[in-house]
């Protein structure tokens, strides 16, 4: 099991405002910046990537729990 780091909260929110209203976000990090820097209000580059590669993450992986969808016990 590999742990990677916390995001931070403003990360997710940001993340999921954008993934439920834009649907052409995709597994690519740098189309995703670019998708990210067009929707976001925001002069840092910082939060632009940081945001940018959350969503990468979750189109790769899928949603996280957290937004409400649990997954069945086995």
């Amino acid at each position: 099991m590999v742990l990677g780091t916390v995001k931070p909260t403003y990360v997710k929110k940001m993340a999921k405002l954008l993934l439920e209203k834009v649907n052409s976000f995709t597994e690519d990090f740098e189309e995703n910046k670019k998708l990210v820097e067009q929707y976001l209000n925001t002069d840092s580059k910082e939060v632009r990537n940081r945001v940018a590669g959350y969503i990468t993450r979750i189109k790769r992986h899928g949603k996280p729990e957290v937004w409400g969808e649990k997954k069945p016990l086995a």
